[in-house]
């Protein structure tokens, strides 16, 4: 073998060396690709949560309101006399009651289900339906039966309940989106009955106030 010949062999192994080289990485890498789980959203978190935060740093957090806080609905701005907060299975959400400076009493409820869901709650004592039957019609709308069931709940600042206890509710929904409530606290037979509006995220601002947290009572 002359000297070009040998030069144009050691040539071609380098070459087919460095292609060995090279095709092994790439075997490496596509093996990694493969055994890589396919992109998506974390378990257990929430793709839209980002959205809610943004809103919370501007407007505050109602999942944080407590007795003593100040919250503006639609331009009048309500203070928190007392929160319930209800257990059922696993299952909670919370109710506050709100009064104006002229003493109108109304409740807010802030729920996750999943997306954050705000309701402002109006009392009717004048009212005589009871819950039970499919469809109830009450106040010139005919209302859906929706869910049902008994849960716990835990109260902090003015509510007029005792500190814990349990309670049966019963609620209804029409088909234009107006929201029927019945609550019976404790050993009673007698039905709370309240209607319920939603309200958008917007329509809500909450200015958390200094202070420990405010006993039940």
């Amino acid at each position: 073998m002359n000297g070009s010949t040998a030069w144009l062999v050691a040539g071609l192994g380098c070459l087919l060396g460095v292609a060995g080289v090279v095709v092994a990485l790439w075997a490496v890498q596509s093996a990694k690709r493969k055994a890589a789980p396919p992109p998506g959203p974390v378990r257990g978190t929430d793709p839209f949560r980002s959205h809610d935060d943004d809103a919370d740093a501007l407007r505050g957090d109602p999942r944080r309101l407590r007795p003593g806080d100040i919250v503006e609905i639609r331009g009048t701005s309500y203070g928190v006399r007392g929160s319930l907060r209800f257990d059922e299975g696993g299952w909670s959400w919370t109710e506050h009651l709100i009064d104006d400076a002229s003493g109108a009493k109304l409740w807010l409820s802030v729920e996750e289900d999943p997306d954050l869901e705000l309701v402002l709650w109006t009392v009717v004592p004048s009212a005589t339906v009871t819950p039970g039957l499919p469809t109830i019609d009450f106040d010139g709308r005919r209302y859906v039966s929706d869910e049902s069931g008994l849960a716990r709940y835990t109260a902090t600042g003015t509510t007029g309940l005792q500190p814990t206890g349990g309670v049966r509710y019963h609620d209804y929904t029409s088909p234009d989106g107006a929201l029927l409530s019945f609550e019976s606290y404790g050993d009673s037979m007698k039905w709370e009955v309240s209607r319920g509006e939603k309200l958008h995220r917007a329509e809500v601002l909450v200015y958390p106030q200094a202070g420990p947290p405010a006993k039940a009572g």
